[in-house]
């Protein structure tokens, strides 16, 4: 009797147990992400409007590519109502009604900038999002009130997607880099994404903390941080420092040609799973109302990762 009870409780035990074993296998399993970003120059290049073709060419890569997220930098917020709506038209998220967020950097009110209308950041992702983390960044003194957005999923995944636009403004980049740097490590124990226009190249002082020192090579030295960005490993695309995302180099010459990487997409490395792999996307030349048809003065930089 006393040996039949036991049995039927270590069974019991088991019939409780099972389940959240394997609940918890399935959060932990590795996730494999497809990761977009482009800096638009919304109000810039398109003047704050909808209809330039650079709207249509941002929804047309999202699809082709398979993004699981998406971030976009200087988005005009009539421009991010547009993707929103057209990207409900392609069926591209799983939820219709809880997949974008947008974090104004600058205020509407002001005629010269996006035609009156508020401009900033934008994250949208495939699957359903959590609330927003939105957090301001030290102050360069202008205009612009610089910020992170973040959001994590709710699949229970412990995946955020996060993006920022940080300054040009020497004096307060590193100290915006290092708001940022310390807002990712407050979720360290989940699987960040980070995807940017980063205003500083891979081999920048600045960016030391960020890329780990796994990822040294002559192009990129000196790193002590935590993350990995995902164009780092390309050999044949200056390995450590990555593919060219503007023309141009500013003061500092790109060790492997004259034009610069300042868009990027960080992963923690102690998240990573798998391989991962990025690439910077020829810029579209569709957009008719644009001098030249070119539709941003950045390249689409887009990448894989599998994290934890």
């Amino acid at each position: 009797m006393k040996l039949r009870h036991k049995l039927s409780l270590a069974g019991a035990l088991c019939a409780l147990l099972l389940p959240v074993t394997t609940a918890q296998a399935d959060t932990v399993s590795p996730k494999t992400y497809n990761v977009w970003q482009w800096n638009v120059a919304g109000d810039s290049i398109h003047d704050g409007r909808t209809d330039t073709g650079m709207v249509d060419a941002a929804v047309g890569s999202i699809v082709y590519r398979g993004a699981d997220f998406a971030a976009l930098n200087e988005l005009c917020e009539n421009q991010y109502d547009a993707l929103v709506a057209k990207l409900r038209i392609e069926n591209w998220p799983q939820n219709a009604d809880n997949f974008a967020r947008f974090e104004p950097s600058r205020q509407g009110g002001n005629k010269a900038i996006c035609k009156n209308g508020a401009y900033g950041n934008a994250i949208f992702s495939k699957r359903p999002l959590g609330p927003a983390d939105r957090i301001a960044l030290p102050d360069d003194g202008t205009a612009e009130k610089r910020n992170m957005l973040c959001a994590g999923l709710l699949d229970g995944s412990g995946t955020r997607f996060c993006t920022t636009h940080i300054t040009k403004e020497l004096a307060f980049s590193t100290a915006q880099l290092d708001a940022v740097h310390t807002q990712l490590e407050a979720h360290s124990g989940e699987s960040v994404l980070i995807a940017s226009d980063f205003n500083a190249q891979p081999d920048y002082g600045r960016l030391n903390t960020f890329y780990a020192a796994s990822a040294n090579t002559p192009n990129n030295p000196n790193n002590a941080g935590e993350y990995r960005e995902l164009d780092d490993n390309d050999e044949g695309q200056c390995l450590g420092y990555g593919e060219w995302t503007v023309e141009g180099s500013g003061s500092n010459t790109p060790p492997c040609g004259p034009n610069a990487k300042i868009d990027l997409i960080f992963v923690r490395e102690s998240a990573l799973a798998g391989p991962y792999s990025a690439d910077s996307l020829g810029i579209s030349a569709g957009c008719t109302y644009v001098p030249g048809g070119l539709c941003s003065d950045h390249r689409i930089l887009t990448g894989t990762v599998t994290v934890k």
